[in-house]
């Protein structure tokens, strides 16, 4: 059986291929032509040539994210958001890996210039003048979901970490912990930078001092793992790699310890079981990113939502219109958190 093609579709609609295809393209036409090829579509089953119509309009119809890891939870709910936004404008998403090093990201977004894609969004993990530089001269539209200099000259979506932090500590405070440690990603990360800060500035407006600060190899599970014995011990730990800064005024365990993502949490949490302290009667845990991990794990996790769906939605509609519009000014929005409180503190 051959395949149904646009004339087709015409001839079963009773009008013309160039009213058929002016409502396959979106473009305006009467409601009761949108509803005769419609069902004319529906009865033949056809399906637009793909590869015909890029070459028409000279768009590929396909559009990019890059993100550092696709197995990190917080960015498989930013791309669920992303592929629906994209998804009902007729575009199919392509993701990709860029991984931990600005190089790759650098690479990523000059290899754009092959024309594979119509747009790219990128949520760089670390941010470099070379990257700045090689966004602000792609030859296709970019967003980017996360913090670049404002030079760059691009849209950008990113979270208020340092007001999540804030509500993390408030939280804390409020259920009586005092002895707060935090344990971060890489500190040259665009994330760990931002949390630091904020862990920081919310410990000083409860003129508070940190129990323990570490820092992790990596935003993963097995890195908060490797890094919790020294935090919770405010040791020093070559094996694990981490830095830990304790306070001079604090003693004892920390009684709660705030991560910098989900993953870390987990880690902690399970370092924590294996020696023998429960969570949150020992020491409370509080995540951030608040995704699937945070209820799927033992105790749920209290987690900061730092609006991972909502940033996606908000840079593909940004990818989109830019898109349409190549001439009009940079937006950059910030997507404000929540705390969502579970059992792993009091």
């Amino acid at each position: 059986m051959s395949r149904p093609t646009i004339a087709g579709v015409a001839r079963a609609a009773g009008v013309s291929v160039a009213s058929v295809s002016r409502v396959l393209n979106g473009l305006p036409a009467t409601e009761e032509m949108v509803e005769r090829v419609q069902r004319a579509v529906d009865e033949l089953g056809y399906v637009p040539d793909a590869r015909a119509r890029s070459l028409k309009v000279g768009r590929t119809f396909q559009l990019t994210l890059a993100v550092a890891d696709v197995g990190n939870p917080v960015y498989v709910t930013m791309m669920r958001a992303v592929e629906e936004v994209v998804s009902a404008a007729g575009y199919r998403l392509v993701v990709t890996t860029t991984g931990p090093d600005v190089v790759d990201e650098v690479a990523l977004v000059r290899g754009m210039a092959r024309g594979y894609a119509d747009g790219l969004l990128i949520s760089p993990l670390r941010v470099d003048e070379d990257l700045v530089k090689s966004i602000r001269e792609c030859e296709v539209p970019v967003v980017v979901a996360g913090n670049v200099p404002a030079k760059a000259g691009v849209d950008t979506v990113r979270a208020n970490s340092p007001k999540g932090m804030l509500l993390a500590v408030d939280h804390l405070v409020a259920k009586g912990r005092r002895r707060i440690a935090f344990l971060n990603g890489p500190a040259d990360t665009v994330p760990g930078a931002a949390r630091a800060k904020g862990f920081a500035e919310a410990l000083r407006a409860h003129d508070l001092r940190p129990a323990a600060v570490a820092e992790a190899d990596d935003f993963t599970f097995a890195a908060g793992r490797a890094a919790a014995p020294a935090l919770l011990n405010s040791l020093t730990s070559e094996e694990v790699r981490v830095r830990v800064a304790t306070s001079s005024d604090v003693r004892g365990r920390p009684d709660a310890v705030i991560a910098a993502n989900d993953l870390l949490a987990v880690g902690v949490m399970h370092e924590l079981a294996a020696a023998g302290l429960e969570v949150p009667a020992d020491v409370a845990v509080v995540g951030m990113d608040d995704s699937e991990l945070a209820e799927q794990s033992f105790p749920p996790l209290t987690s900061v939502n730092l609006g991972s769906a909502e940033r996606g939605r908000r840079a593909a509609e940004l990818l989109l219109a830019r898109i349409e519009d190549n001439e009009r000014a940079p937006r950059r929005i910030v997507v404000q958190p929540s705390l969502s409180i579970r059992r792993s503190t009091p």
